[in-house]
C-alpha cells in the first residue's frame, strides 16, 4: 500500500470504551482535517456520545420491519435524523432511497457510503419465519450509516471533502441499487469511491475484508417439457441440475463454521463453485432453476450444461434471462487500502481477509461498484458465546450483539473521513 492511502492514519489508541460499550475495547479512531483546522477531535470523543441514541434507533426500526418497496417508515427516520445533523437530505431517490450530503469546512474528495434498509420477507427466511424480519442485518447497516453521518457531522468544520450517504431501498430484492442509479444518484453527487458493510458471523469487534473478492450474482432459468410423462420428467431433469451443484447450503451450526473458515482460505475450496437450487412447481411440468457460481464466467457453462441436460428431453425448452444478475467484485487496491486502515485501528488480529466468496448470497451493492470503485465490509455481530446461527444473515433465529453498531460506526467513520482529504 502507498503512503498516500495510509495518510488518514495517525496513532491508535485503546481505552476502556463509552458507557453503552463498556469494556469492548474500542480505539480511538483518527479523522482527517483541513489542513490549516485547530488540532484534531477524535471520532471516538463523539461516537461515545451517541451510542445509546444509536440502539434505540436501531430497535425502532427492528420493530416496524418493511419489505423492499415498503421502506416508507424506515426512509423517513433517516431523513429525519440526516436532516437534524445539518445534511442536505433528498428523498424518494429509486423509490424509498434517501440521500444525505455532508460538506467539510474545506474541498476535498467525494466519497459515499451505502446502507441498505429493507426488511427480509418471510419466504427468504432460513428456517422460514411468520412475519417480514430484519434477519439480515439491514437495521443494523442503516443505524451504522445514520451514525457515521452524525458523528462526522459533528466534526464537518475540521473536515475537508464530502460524504454521500445512500440510504438504499430493495436490497433483498435485487432492484434497489438500479433504481437509484437510474435516478441519477451517482451522476448528482459525483463519488469518486462508494464504501459498504454488511452484518456477517464473526466476533463482535471482528472485521472481514474482501479485496479481489465479494459476493456472487445470481441466474434463472426454467425448462418446459411437454408430453404425456411431463410431470415425471420434470422431476428426473430437477435431480440432474442439481447434481451440478458443488456446495449445499449449511443445514447444521458444524456447517456454518466450516463455510466461515473455508471463505478465509486462499486457493481454498470455495474458490470456486456452483450453488444451485431446483424446484418442480406443484402441478407445473416445468423445472425452475436458480444458482449462483464463482467466479462469474462459469454462469456461461453453467447454462450450457443445464442446456445439454435439457436436450435428453424430447420437447424440452429452456429459457434464460438476457444475463445472469452480476456479481459484486471488489477492487483489490481500495481492499488492501481499508484492510490497512482497519488493523491499524482496530489491530491486525481483528481483521480478516476473505479468500472466496460466501456461495449463498449475493448483493446489489455490485451495480455500484461496477460503477466506481469502493470497498465492501463485513462486520462481526456474534455475541460471546453465542452459536453462529444468531449471526448468520437470513436464518429466524439471527440475533446480532448490538455492540456492533459502536464498531461499525467508529470504522467507518474515520474511514471515510480518510478518505475525503485531498
Amino acid at each position: 500500500m502507498s503512503n498516500s492511502e495510509d495518510r488518514g492514519i495517525s496513532r491508535r489508541v485503546m481505552l476502556g470504551g463509552a458507557a453503552a460499550l463498556a469494556g469492548a475495547g474500542l480505539v480511538r479512531t483518527p479523522v482527517a482535517f483541513a489542513d490549516n483546522a485547530p488540532a484534531p477531535l477524535n471520532v471516538e470523543a463523539v461516537a461515545s456520545q451517541l451510542d445509546s441514541g444509536l440502539i434505540a434507533l436501531r430497535r425502532d426500526i427492528r420493530c416496524h420491519p418493511e419489505v423492499a418497496g415498503q421502506e416508507r417508515r424506515t426512509a423517513g427516520l433517516v431523513a429525519q435524523r440526516l436532516r437534524s445533523a445539518g445534511l442536505a437530505v433528498t428523498t424518494g431517490v429509486g423509490g424509498h432511497g434517501v440521500v444525505g450530503v455532508l460538506k467539510g469546512a474545506r474541498p476535498g474528495r467525494t466519497v459515499a457510503y451505502r446502507a441498505d434498509m429493507d426488511a427480509v420477507p418471510p419466504d427468504a427466511q432460513i428456517p422460514g419465519g411468520l412475519d417480514a424480519a430484519h434477519v439480515c442485518g439491514h437495521d443494523i447497516h442503516t443505524t451504522v450509516g445514520v451514525g457515521v453521518a452524525e458523528v462526522l457531522a459533528r466534526l464537518r468544520d475540521r473536515m475537508a471533502g464530502t460524504v454521500v450517504f445512500i440510504f438504499q431501498p430493495a436490497e433483498e430484492s435485487l432492484a434497489g441499487a438500479a433504481a437509484m442509479l437510474a435516478d441519477g444518484v451517482l451522476r448528482a453527487t459525483r463519488p469518486s469511491e462508494i464504501h459498504a458493510m454488511h452484518c456477517a458471523g464473526f466476533s463482535v469487534g471482528k472485521f472481514a475484508v474482501t479485496p479481489g473478492f465479494g459476493m456472487p450474482g445470481l441466474d434463472r432459468g426454467t425448462i418446459t417439457l411437454t408430453g404425456s410423462d411431463a410431470m415425471g420428467q420434470a422431476q428426473r431433469l430437477a435431480r440432474e441440475i442439481s447434481e451440478l451443484g458443488t456446495v449445499s447450503f449449511p443445514s447444521t451450526p458444524e456447517d456454518l463454521e466450516r463455510v466461515t473458515a473455508e471463505i478465509q482460505i486462499p486457493n481454498g475450496p470455495l474458490a470456486q463453485f456452483i450453488f444451485m437450487r431446483t424446484n418442480v412447481p406443484d402441478g407445473q411440468a416445468a423445472v425452475s432453476v436458480s444458482y449462483r457460481c464463482w467466479p462469474e464466467s462459469r454462469y456461461r457453462d453453467v447454462r450450457a450444461d443445464i442446456r445439454r441436460l435439457a436436450q435428453s428431453y424430447n420437447g424440452a425448452t429452456v429459457s434464460f434471462p438476457d444475463d445472469p444478475f452480476p456479481a459484486m467484485h471488489c477492487p483489490e487496491r481500495e481492499g488492501r487500502a481499508i484492510r490497512q486502515y482497519l488493523r491499524q485501528a482496530f489491530g491486525h488480529d481483528n481483521v480478516a481477509t476473505l479468500h472466496a466468496a460466501i456461495p449463498f448470497n449475493g448483493e446489489d451493492f455490485a451495480l455500484f461498484l461496477d460503477q466506481i470503485p469502493g470497498t465492501y465490509t463485513f462486520l462481526g455481530v456474534r455475541a460471546p458465546g453465542a452459536a453462529i446461527e444468531t449471526s448468520y444473515p437470513h436464518f429466524g433465529t439471527f440475533t446480532p450483539d448490538e455492540r456492533a453498531i459502536g464498531y461499525g460506526v467508529r470504522a467507518m467513520a474515520g474511514w471515510l473521513a480518510s478518505r475525503i482529504r485531498p
